[in-house]
């Protein structure tokens, strides 16, 4: 593991200083949370574009005649019905079907695919796929310390990308899908990806050329309004997605289906978690729901929920919405305070603030 005295940084942490970046601790590495103000970095990507330093993201390597199989014992999804050049998020399970980790498998190369993981599970995921490659022929290589991931995100981030890149296959390239680029004479994978809501795009280049990208991809966003965006503009904005933080929304106690994150799970197969998955969550499991509230005061994580004088869950997530103009969260609720349109209580430090269950997303950007 990472000693957090010493974190790690990024290589692209001269360009963040240099951009006036303030830097936080984030799973071990010294990461930028912010350049400007997080209203403005937010909006940004919702109306423009934004430029992210992602480098912290854990990519493993997976080759050989076994890959597709071998990921499809490892992992939840069917990973061996992705076509090349598309990519698919799914999960890494423990025995009893808990969450070890999500993460986006990319089928970039024929029997070759990308894993990509979250930054603090950079260890673990690797132990468990070596461990789980046992009788398979593969190969697994961590290029975490080879590759820079810089995300480009917002309705201006195709053609950014494109005054910057030759990406011949750009005007096809569909959602979650990857193909190949040149920058500087090298072969960078590019793929529409992202956490943010938004459409966009996350570039996955060498150590050596990762600075001269984000130099190229900023002087071709100027015009367009791109601003380099931190982690606390990036939070807000998977937040009102509905997406989940390994941590916050996901953990080795929680099954998919409370998360809501049933679908991704493939009973076809066999692999690893299954017989947990089978057995199902606790009568009495909570369940991932949205939040909504009026006024100003948002609910923060490990806040309770209420129903009366019962506590009935605990915010995982919670933010004044920047897009929506009003308090949003999520937060596991038992089954029964569930349903969309409930009315409960968020206990904002010793206040009631009155709530509406929701669903998932609060924000979807127009087609």
């Amino acid at each position: 593991m990472t000693d957090v005295t010493d974190p790690r940084h990024s290589p692209l942490h001269a360009v963040h200083e240099s951009l006036g970046a303030s830097f936080t601790d984030f799973a071990g590495w010294l990461m930028p949370v912010r350049y400007s103000s997080d209203l403005a970095e937010h909006h940004a990507v919702r109306t423009a574009a934004g430029i992210f330093d992602i480098s912290h993201m854990a990519e493993i390597r997976v080759t050989g005649t076994d890959a597709a199989a071998f990921l499809d014992r490892a992992l939840a999804g069917l990973i061996s019905a992705v076509p090349l050049g598309r990519a698919k998020y799914s999960l890494i399970l423990v025995a009893d079907g808990g969450i070890l980790d999500d993460l986006i498998v990319y089928h970039d190369r024929q029997d070759e695919y990308l894993v990509v993981a979250n930054a603090g599970n950079r260890a673990v995921v690797v132990k468990a796929l070596q461990d789980r490659s046992a009788g398979f022929d593969v190969k697994l290589d961590d290029l975490t310390d080879e590759l820079v991931l810089i995300a480009v995100q917002g309705p201006a981030s195709r053609a950014i990308v494109e005054a910057t890149l030759s990406v011949p296959e750009m005007a096809t390239l569909k959602y979650y899908a990857c193909t190949s680029g040149t920058f500087a004479d090298e072969t960078i994978l590019v793929a529409r990806t992202g956490y943010t809501g938004e459409d966009g795009y996350e570039l996955y280049v060498s150590v050596a050329h990762a600075e001269p990208l984000w130099r190229a991809l900023a002087a071709a966003g100027a015009p367009h309004g791109l601003v380099p965006a931190g982690l606390a503009s990036r939070d807000t904005l998977r937040l009102e997605a509905g997406m989940p933080l390994y941590g916050h929304e996901l953990g080795l106690n929680t099954l998919p289906v409370q998360a809501g994150l049933g679908r991704v799970v493939n009973l076809t197969k066999d692999f690893v978690g299954k017989s947990g998955i089978e057995a199902g969550p606790a009568p009495d499991a909570r369940v991932l729901v949205g939040l909504i509230s009026e006024g100003k005061r948002a609910g923060r994580a490990g806040y309770p929920v209420m129903q009366g004088d019962a506590e009935v869950g605990e915010i995982t997530s919670g933010a004044l919405s920047p897009t929506l103009g009003y308090p949003i969260a999520m937060a596991y609720v038992d089954s029964g305070a569930s349903a969309p349109g409930t009315q409960l209580d968020i206990d904002v430090r010793g206040s009631r603030v009155a709530a509406s269950v929701v669903s998932l997303p609060f924000y979807k950007r127009e087609a």
